[in-house]
């Protein structure tokens, strides 16, 4: 067709990428203390020749109080992270007003540390400030590199987190669920744990980019000094 020569046709481009960070980031946080710590604490309680009903009644008792514990740690970090970032953008708001042309100048010094110079930069700073909304979300993020949290964002932490370390708190106390024997269920607490904690570091590794066979062994590492270290010192102290 004529003109078709002249008629530049863009394919449309769909990028993928990893929006789930902060619900990751709570995963990993529960589930790695999930398996450690009632793990060390079922270690410890078989170094001590407890029976399995007792070494599975104070892990669930730990699991219950460690989840609520770690569920609230993270309700907290995301309240404060969402107070932090309405405490800025009130200061900044504030700065606009009483300062504006202050904070213009920070505009071209942001945009000039990328290599823009000041006759392509300046049209920006000038229709940046007849937006001041968007003037203020520039300075958020740019000067402050604040991104405004999601408001649902502290329930959500608390509610991965805690239902995360339920869930590799289990993994550790199942054997005392279905053997009697102390002895046989810590090895079989040990074999399965252990295989879990590589499991998971795999897959943490993977998703934050690490080596994912290095983050294994040493999520399971980890996971062996904390429970060894249980079981010695249980085995030291007792009478």
């Amino acid at each position: 067709m004529p003109g078709e020569s002249n008629t530049v046709l863009l394919e449309k481009h769909d990028e993928e990428h990893f929006t789930a960070r902060e619900v990751v980031r709570d995963i990993i946080i529960g589930v790695s203390d999930g398996l450690t710590v009632p793990f060390a604490l079922a270690a410890g309680l078989s170094g001590a020749n407890a029976p399995s009903s007792v070494v599975l009644t104070a892990g669930l008792a730990e699991v219950a109080a460690g989840a609520i514990s770690m569920g609230l740690g993270g309700y907290l970090a995301a309240k404060s992270e969402a107070d932090h970032y309405a405490r800025e953008l009130k200061r900044e708001q504030d700065e606009i007003i009483a300062v504006p042309d202050t904070e213009a100048a920070e505009i071209a010094e942001i945009l000039s540390e990328y290599g823009i110079q000041p006759h392509e930069y300046t049209p920006v700073v000038n229709a940046l400030r007849k937006n001041p909304q968007a003037w203020l979300d520039f300075m958020m993020k740019f000067e402050l590199g604040l991104e405004k949290p999601d408001p649902k964002r502290a329930l959500q932490s608390a509610f991965t987190i805690a239902l995360a370390y339920i869930m590799g708190g289990l993994v550790p106390l199942l054997p005392y669920m279905f053997i009697p024997k102390a002895e046989t269920a810590a090895m079989a607490s040990v074999v399965i744990t252990l295989l879990a904690l590589l499991i998971f570091g795999y897959g943490k590794g993977h998703y934050t980019g690490n080596k994912p066979f290095s983050s294994a062994l040493q999520t399971a590492f980890i996971g062996a000094i904390a429970s060894a270290a249980a079981f010695g010192i249980a085995k030291l102290v007792k009478p």
